[in-house]
């Protein structure tokens, strides 16, 4: 790496060092932490994704339903994705110190990419399309908070069942078409949160830090059971009144606990890649998708690198690996701070601020540890958001960097998860 790049980094730990050490005990939350003022949002979207193509997607959400802490999300989409979900949010079994998520979701087809090899050191075009089909999704979360949701303990378990249907050219043209049954695997995970910040939604001076664990459970034989470790630290760093610099350092490792099939030539007659109907560009592009289900199941994954919270113009989990360290910095420009009702049929709300964003992102990641670093991709941008009462954060954000733009328009912070 750079001296140039490395001096940016150890001023961006210096800074959140700074953030560390200052007097976080004289933070107090400038707003109840519960809230309880309702909005509903009922958003269509048509979605182009290169690649893959496009559709359609309808969004409906209604906040703090009910005279309660409750929202509900509902989605549909159809095209090149087809399927729907629902979501529950901040269900209190116990007012305000055990809430409860839940989540659901069925995707009868979806598409993704796999690119020739894992880690930094890929071509952009150069990658095959992965069609996935009768996936299931289902999770459920429990947090105990405490303190003004100052400090939170939070367990949760994952149910997700798919199948690969067919491996398909980046032109879209058909390589190998898939027998196999669906795979059924399990994710587990616990974190402990300390929040020293101001304002849990939307904070503009103190400290978040999340530790977590996710345990990955197989019921496939030939794929690997394993665990990755993360930690997610920001800093809040006020300027001005109202504005804030945002400063956020992510880390993550994968380790394996059982491993599944790691021999190639196994999974390659799995996949079909020695079908002898199948031309030598065909072959190679079935053994891409080989080799990084081999090195899946000998490394684990940390999940993948790209899309809308970390390195934002690059395609989502457009890079994968075994481990990952991620720096962050956005300023967030709060041009007013207001608390204005609207009401236009599909969307209704209360608007309490607009903000203009500045941001700049660099990650690394690699399946090999002691290989962490040899390679740095970095992305650049600015955003708009609109802050709400009801709790939601609309926003949407343009990146740029080596492989082009993205544009991303989503609810919630970036680097923060479900």
């Amino acid at each position: 790496m750079g001296k140039g790049k490395t001096g940016i980094l150890y001023c961006l730990q210096l800074a959140l060092l700074l953030t560390m050490v200052s007097d976080v005990d004289a933070v107090e939350r400038r707003r109840d932490q519960f809230i309880k003022q309702p909005g509903h949002y009922i958003l269509p979207m048509p979605y182009r994704l290169p690649g893959i193509g496009e559709g359609f997607l309808l969004a409906g959400t209604l906040n703090n339903a009910h005279d309660s802490h409750t929202d509900y999300i509902g989605l549909a989409i159809t095209g090149a994705i087809e399927g729907y979900g629902a979501i529950a949010k901040d269900i209190h079994l116990v007012e305000k110190h055990l809430i409860v998520d839940i989540f659901a979701q069925r995707i009868s087809q979806a598409t993704t990419r796999n690119y020739n090899g894992r880690g930094m050191d890929t071509r952009p075009d150069d990658y095959t399309l992965v069609d996935l089909a009768d996936a299931k999704y289902t999770a459920l979360r429990t947090t105990g908070t405490f303190y003004e949701r100052m400090f939170e303990i939070t367990g949760g378990a994952f149910r997700g069942e798919s199948r690969v249907d067919k491996i398909r050219s980046r032109d879209g043209v058909l390589i190998q078409e898939l027998k196999e049954p669906a795979s059924e695997f399990y994710f587990y995970m616990a974190s402990i949160a300390m929040d020293l910040t101001d304002d849990y939604r939307d904070p503009r001076v103190g400290i978040r830090y999340e530790i977590s664990r996710w345990w990955r459970d197989e019921t496939a034989a030939n794929s690997s059971d394993f665990y990755r470790q993360e930690h997610n630290i920001t800093g809040y760093v006020p300027v001005g009144r109202i504005s804030t610099l945002a400063l956020n350092y992510f880390r993550a490792d994968a380790f394996v606990t059982r491993q599944g099939d790691t021999d190639l030539n196994s999974v390659k007659s799995r996949l079909g890649c020695d079908d002898p109907g199948l031309t030598a560009e065909q072959r190679s592009r079935c053994e891409q998708l080989a080799n990084n289900t081999v090195a899946n199941n000998r490394y684990g994954s940390i999940g993948g690198l790209g899309g809308w919270s970390r390195l934002r113009s690059y395609p989502n989990d457009r890079y994968n690996g075994a481990h990952a360290e991620f720096y962050g910095a956005e300023f967030r420009w709060n041009l007013t701070e207001e608390f204005k009702p609207f009401d236009i049929g599909i969307a209704k709300d209360i608007r309490t601020g607009i903000q203009l964003a500045f941001f700049w992102e660099t990650a690394t990641i690699s399946d090999e540890k002691d290989k962490l670093g040899d390679h740095w991709r970095d992305s650049y941008g600015m955003g708009f958001r609109m802050v709400t009462a009801s709790g939601l954060v609309i926003r949407g954000d343009i990146a740029t960097g080596d492989e082009g733009s993205e544009l991303s328009v989503i609810v919630g912070y970036p680097w923060e998860g479900f």
